[in-house]
């Protein structure tokens, strides 16, 4: 199988370990690129709802995916999410190719981007980490709920529909929470001076330039990989969103040689 070559790809909120997590589609994408470097952008392992009792194989063929990419000199960065947030005492550590972060700025064709999970600006996860915790076994729950009925629809001939995309439609407060989020991380860029922000963590798929009073900024989220099934590529100075509902319909270029971390710039610590 040809792979398609791509300079840099960014994943978010896989949520390996729960009911939700869509590992089959994600190991398709994966078999299907040839990154030049690959970011784990939080939530990957939720280690939050990890029981020994749900672990599929097709989970673990995710981990055996990265693992084959790290093998073939390709670095991989894992930056520390709010549900694998216990990982972030192993901080700053690197074995190899394999990076352990909690944030990271890379220098993409002369201008610099700010990569991290986002859950900072989440005020359930810096007040009542409780409400966070239970809000997330609920929304495990609902994607369950969902998936037995969207297999009942799709027999029935029917087309699939979405819970929680209707809820976050619908609600005004996760429509303000959502905008208010991108603003603050916008903002946030804009002051530090980077041309972009890479979030994850609200499962929003996006790419759009915001423009704040001292500044604008191109703030990208890689959504996920549960509902949206979509990733961020950059590939010869240009970002896209990926979506796993388009792959089937898209030509697979040849193979073509993967970068070599030696032909990435330095990263530049953060102040």
């Amino acid at each position: 199988m040809s792979k398609r070559p791509v300079d840099l790809v960014v994943i978010s909120d896989v949520h390996l370990g729960t009911y939700g997590c869509q590992a089959k589609e994600l190991v398709e994408y994966l078999k299907s690129i040839q990154p030049g470097m690959l970011i784990l952008n939080g939530d990957i392992i939720d280690i939050w709802q990890f029981s020994k009792r749900y672990w599929p194989q097709a989970h673990m063929q995710v981990l055996k995916e990265l693992i084959k990419l790290l093998a073939r000199d390709i670095p991989v960065y894992y930056l520390t999410g709010n549900h694998d947030e216990l990982l972030r005492k192993f901080t700053d550590c690197s074995l190899g190719n394999f990076h352990l972060r909690d944030k990271l700025v890379l220098e993409l064709d002369g201008r610099k981007a700010w990569f991290f999970h986002g859950d900072i600006f989440d005020a359930s996860m810096q007040h009542a980490r409780w409400l966070a915790r239970l809000g997330a076994v609920g929304y495990d729950f609902l994607i369950f709920l969902n998936s037995a009925i969207n297999a009942v629809l799709r027999r029935l001939g029917r087309e699939k529909m979405s819970f929680s995309k209707r809820i976050k439609a619908s609600v005004k407060t996760a429509i303000k929470y959502i905008s208010d989020f991108e603003e603050v991380a916008a903002t946030l860029a804009v002051d530090q001076g980077y041309d972009y922000v890479v979030c994850g963590h609200i499962h929003q798929p996006q790419m759009r330039t915001i423009t704040c009073a001292h500044g604008s900024v191109q703030y990208l989220n890689s959504g996920d990989w549960i509902e949206n099934l979509s990733a961020l590529e950059y590939h010869e100075g240009q970002w896209s969103l990926f979506s796993y509902a388009q792959m089937r319909d898209t030509p697979q270029p040849a193979q073509a040689p993967t970068p070599r971390l030696a032909e990435w710039p330095p990263i530049p610590e953060m102040a």
